[in-house]
């Protein structure tokens, strides 16, 4: 025994900088302080009751056994179809593994592909997740940063500049959970001709497809046949059907080895999906629901449309108009450097720690994200309780000295 306890590579993963705010936030609430948080990563609407109906059909016919390490085969039927109808993708069956959420197919995904060393590169703001796990698989994360003045869009000659003899993979995440940003058709060919190019590997996660505004989403296995066969498309059932407990998401590949791989890494984490919520996700592809999705899309534009026109209306504060997801992502850098009752803030951490002490608002420090400047607010949450955090935000930064 070399006297160590815990293995390096779990002393890699960084403790989340948020958690410092949300055990605040929640302290604070249980003491009777009426806390508004912009925090949640989830839609702010119940699963719909067909889907429910599904899993409650599925227990009364006492389908709780194993199913199938890679999914039941009426659901990776059934995504195929969506993939089919939605994304322009054709895919089989059995290039379907539908795994306990988007999460460990992300995982799934990364342990397959990156050996230790391998650089992967990811564009920043960028969901905290990613840099850990591909710590986890031994993997270096390499950042190439994108700014709110440039909406987030990614300059196309940072990103090959990024590329070295040791890069294999690129993730990306369109729409953007934190910035909200969605890649249009021709950035996603270009990058689809770096990858190319450099003989790179992509994953593309697409989990907030269906949260989008004014604008197309597009999966860049879709362009042609070359990325397809070098992309894993990750994607779920959390955000687009509001079951996020449920833990349910999949992926897609025609690359056969990296199937095989997912799949027998998949057989020794977890086995299969929980089988109820399996039945329940097929539900929700399958059934003829009459949901409809357009009425939540038209709630959640308002939400934005007012979210990003009071943010800029405050002074030090400026806002892109994000594309997609239920988050806006406003640069705060020019409250740096200002006091409030003699606080004084210098960081994103600060602003969201002074904020919850002086105004009972809970924000995320974008530092989380890889951005310096910039602060997370989600608007899944009531339109009278965005008014009134809005409001309390409003008169802290005017408030600053």
């Amino acid at each position: 025994m070399n006297g160590q306890k815990l293995a390096n590579r779990v002393k890699q993963i960084s403790a989340s900088i948020t958690l410092a705010i949300t055990s605040k936030a929640n302290e604070l609430k249980k003491q009777g302080f009426p806390i508004i948080s912009f925090g949640a990563g989830e839609p702010d609407f119940d699963t719909p009751q067909y889907i429910k109906n599904g899993a409650k059909k599925a227990l009364d016919e006492g389908f709780t056994k194993y199913t199938s390490n890679v999914g039941i085969l009426e659901l990776r039927k059934a995504i195929c179809e969506k993939l089919d109808k939605e994304n322009n993708l054709s895919y089989a069956p059995n290039q379907i593994i539908v795994s306990n959420g988007a999460k460990q197919s992300l995982f799934n995904s990364i342990f397959s592909i990156c050996d230790d060393g391998d650089e992967v590169i990811i564009f920043s703001p960028y969901w905290v997740t990613y840099i850990d796990q591909v710590k986890l698989a031994g993997g270096i994360p390499v950042i190439v940063e994108t700014k709110a003045e440039d909406d987030f869009r990614i300059n196309m000659d940072n990103f090959e500049a990024k590329i070295t003899d040791h890069t294999k993979l690129v993730i990306i995440n369109s729409p953007n959970n934190p910035s909200g940003a969605v890649y249009t058709r021709q950035e996603l060919k270009k990058i689809a001709e770096i990858v190319k190019k450099y003989n790179l590997y992509v994953i593309s996660d697409e989990i907030y497809e269906k949260i989008i505004y004014d604008t197309e989403h597009i999966s860049i296995a879709s362009l042609n046949d070359d990325i397809k066969k070098r992309t894993i498309v990750i994607n779920g059932f959390s955000k687009s059907f509001s079951m996020t407990g449920w833990r349910v998401g999949y992926l897609a590949s025609i690359d056969a080895e990296i199937l095989k791989a997912v799949d027998d890494i998949q057989s020794h984490l977890t086995s299969n999906a929980n089988s109820i919520a399996q039945k329940a996700a097929f539900t929700a592809l399958a059934q003829d629901s009459n949901y409809e999705f357009a009425p939540i899309i038209a709630k959640f534009k308002t939400k934005r449309n007012f979210i990003v026109k009071e943010l800029n209306s405050i002074s030090n504060i400026f806002c892109p108009n994000p594309k997609g997801a239920f988050y806006v992502f406003p640069n705060i850098k020019g409250c740096f450097g200002k006091v409030y009752n003699g606080k004084i803030i210098n960081t994103t951490m600060d602003f969201c720690n002074v904020l919850l002490d002086e105004k009972k608002v809970a924000l995320v420090p974008g530092d989380a994200f890889g951005d310096k400047e910039s602060v997370r607010i989600s608007y899944a949450l009531s339109f009278e309780n965005m008014i009134e955090g809005i409001t309390r935000i409003t008169e802290f930064c005017n408030d600053l000295e």
